[in-house]
């Protein structure tokens, strides 16, 4: 940790800012131009273990390894950190340490003697030629990240972005398994994707798509993992992490993206780490030569969990930080979407403030009501019959549903019968208690069974073709028995006659 502050800010620290702070987006050269190589993530703070594990990492955007013998960090104008040999590789990684046990279980690119202040540093990126390749904080001041008493890092957001700011850089959320001098988590990624990565030029997506995000206890939940925008996609390494108290492993299938639907072979793997409940470890490449990847968007894998959380409890599916996906020349950023489940209640609370009202056309009734206060996925609506039991006669989605003459079953409305219906809410296949509402449509003409608009011959013809049927015959027609007591008979009849020559308009 340095000791000493800045003591001055020289003219060259204008001639910087105009360079690489004049707040636009340079593009990235493979040669080792403007932003080829960028500073990627500064540990300024150290580490629990000691406050001198300081380390800083670069980041090459290109596709090509390049050469950075001679290149060298500025240090508030002062001080150069100059690397006297060593190659950064395409889309990798370049780890400069202060000893090479900073970071005791990654091995160092360079190690050279780092003095990085607490209340801040200047750092530019030089190439050997002396030219300005990138720059952090180059205005000095305070860093804009980073944390002394966690002693998160400070990570880049988006290293294709080269505006010299505070906007592009956060403390690190997450590590990546690596571990100061003594072995305490470090809270930064050292030679891995920054744990704040949230997108940029050409990055893909990778995500969980989840059959539940509310299964019940005892269920199966499965999460499909899904590559999305990726290009010339080679090989895959996840650590996926959850609440085995929640979620209980059961097995992982590998999908057809990454094969080409069994085109290519493929060397799928993935189990718990060390047989221990709560990290799942999965990785796969394409075995072809030469080596291609796969472009596009697809499934990569299936997990199966068992639920075993009570009601309420939640467990969040995140990849941890030895995540990556590659093509064939190295890792490639890409942005992972993490996704949670809330195990639901086996219970469910009725709809409230239902209604039955005339519905727009005639011979028609309309039920409403309003969701459960835990919202409900779908409803059942019931009629009761002539024998006094209730008939599903249909189901919705929204609050709302008509029975009509439309309707395969149920429908057939006579005016002046009083029809009673029970609506049931539906979530996670859990139905809640029914609520029972009662309806009467007082349009049309009781007796007018062909729905001619007039009661006439044709009524009593087809009154008598079905005389004596009762509901549990095949054929019977609920639009001849008029007063709703389950049989075809002369007081249906008397119905027809009370309103023979009658027409409703």
């Amino acid at each position: 940790m340095k000791k000493r502050l800045l003591s001055f800010i020289s003219l060259t620290l204008l001639v910087v800012q105009s360079v690489v702070c004049g707040g636009g987006i340079f593009t990235a050269y493979a040669d080792g131009g403007v932003g080829s190589v960028v500073i990627n993530e500064v540990a300024w703070a150290g580490s629990i273990d000691n406050s001198n594990d300081e380390w800083i990492e670069l980041y090459n955007t290109t596709s090509q390894a390049i050469d950075l013998a001679g290149w060298y960090v500025e240090d508030d104008y002062v001080d150069k950190y100059v690397i006297v040999s060593g190659v950064i590789p395409a889309k990798g990684y370049f780890l400069i340490e202060d000893s090479e046990s900073a970071v005791l279980n990654i091995s160092a690119d360079a190690v050279i003697g780092l003095s990085l202040a607490n209340s801040g540093d200047s750092l530019i990126l030089k190439n050997a030629a002396g030219a300005v390749i990138d720059s952090v904080n180059s205005g000095g001041g305070a860093w804009y990240f980073g944390d002394n008493t966690t002693k998160a890092t400070m990570e880049r957001i988006d290293p294709f972005v080269l505006v010299d700011s505070a906007a592009n850089f956060a403390s690190a959320v997450s590590g990546n398994g690596s571990t100061g001098s003594s072995g305490s988590a470090i809270q930064g990624t050292p030679k891995g994707q920054n744990s704040v990565f949230s997108g940029g030029q050409g990055a893909a997506l990778v995500e969980f798509d989840l059959s539940s995000e509310t299964p019940l206890s005892g269920a199966t939940v499965t999460a499909t993992v899904i590559a999305n925008n990726v290009t010339n996609l080679f090989a895959y390494g996840f650590d996926i992490i959850y609440d085995p108290a929640v979620l209980q492993y059961v097995s992982t299938s590998e999908a057809g993206f990454l094969s080409g639907n069994g085109q290519v072979s493929t060397s799928f793997n993935a189990g718990l780490e060390d047989g221990l409940a709560g990290k799942l470890v999965a990785g796969n490449a394409r075995l072809i030569s030469p080596a291609s990847g796969v472009s596009g968007s697809g499934d990569l894998f299936t997990i199966t969990f068992k639920v075993i959380g009570g009601e309420g409890t939640k467990s969040n599916l995140t990849f941890g930080g030895g995540s990556f996906v590659s093509d064939v020349s190295g890792d490639v950023l890409a942005s992972l979407k993490p996704a949670s489940l809330t195990v639901a209640s086996n219970q469910i609370g009725s709809v409230t403030n239902a209604a039955v009202a005339q519905g727009t056309d005639v011979y028609s009734l309309k039920l409403t009501w309003v969701a459960p206060v835990s919202g409900a996925d779908s409803y059942i609506i019931f009629r009761k019959k002539t024998d006094g039991t209730f008939a599903q006669i249909g189901t919705a989605t929204g609050a709302e549903f008509v029975d009509s003459d439309s309707l395969n079953f149920g429908g057939k409305i006579v005016p002046g019968v009083t029809y009673t219906y029970q609506i049931k809410a539906v979530k996670n296949g859990i139905q809640s208690p029914s609520v029972e509402k009662t309806g009467i449509e007082t349009r049309g003409i009781r007796g007018d069974n062909n729905r001619s608009g007039r009661v006439d011959g044709r009524d009593i013809e087809n009154l008598a073709k079905r005389y004596g049927s009762k509901t549990i015959d095949a054929g019977f027609d609920p639009l001849l028995d008029t007063t709703f007591d389950g049989i075809v008979d002369g007081s249906d009849l008397i119905d027809i006659g009370a309103n023979f020559a009658l027409t409703y308009k």
